[in-house]
């Protein structure tokens, strides 16, 4: 009895612990968190503010609009700015053949156009 009364105790003790060393091991409960901080941080400077500087540059490239531009719209047409209103703008595709776009269908100005033919 006196033997069955040791082995309990020490197994007891054992159990007890490697209780105590698997709390132990455990990382705090904010750790938890950290991969998630990193996607956002991950999602912040590769997705998230290049776009926001594209879409500052485009706005800043439509305010700066002006008569005689050579522009590019969304759709692909080649172009030059005759006229600007609020939020139309009017084009001249060819000689007198004048057209209404929107201002937010227009994407770049026809100098990214020479740039590439430029490089090539």
């Amino acid at each position: 009895m006196n033997a069955l009364f040791l082995f309990m105790q020490n197994a007891v003790a054992q159990t007890e612990a490697a209780a105590t060393q698997a709390v132990a091991a455990q990382p705090p409960g904010w750790m938890q968190f950290v991969p998630f901080a990193v996607i956002l941080v991950v999602f912040y400077f590769f997705i998230i503010r290049p776009q926001a500087k594209k879409q500052k540059e485009t706005q800043a490239f439509l305010t700066a609009l002006k008569p005689g531009d050579q522009i590019i719209t969304n759709s692909g047409i080649l172009a030059r700015v005759a006229e600007l209103q609020e939020a139309i703008v009017v084009l001249e595709i060819a000689n007198g053949v004048k057209i209404k776009v929107l201002r937010s269908q227009i994407m770049s100005s026809q100098d990214v156009l020479k740039a590439s033919a430029e490089k090539a």
